[in-house]
């Protein structure tokens, strides 16, 4: 295995990464964004009032998601042990 090949695993390691947090962390941008325009709609500066809407925003996105992130990482696994086995 040359150091091209290394690259082009870390690169690929990367987007996967990129893919998984994805679904989260922008159903996480956009409930924080509603709930800061609802607040400075009706001035409420409660500082705590986002946490809660966004963790169960958050962790019903996972549900959803979590099979596209199962099937990302298993593409990943084999691809992995195919050049594994390639060796």
């Amino acid at each position: 295995m040359n150091g091209a090949e290394v690259l082009d695993i870390g690169r690929d390691a990367i987007w996967l990464t990129i893919q998984l947090c994805a679904p989260a962390l922008i159903v996480a941008l956009v409930v924080g964004v509603v709930i800061g325009l609802l607040q400075a709609l009706t001035q409420i500066q409660e500082a705590t009032l986002v946490y809660a809407p966004k963790i169960v925003a958050v962790f019903i996105s996972l549900l959803i998601f979590l099979p596209l992130m199962g099937a990302l990482l298993s593409t990943f696994m084999r691809h992995i042990a195919d050049r594994i086995s390639a060796i």
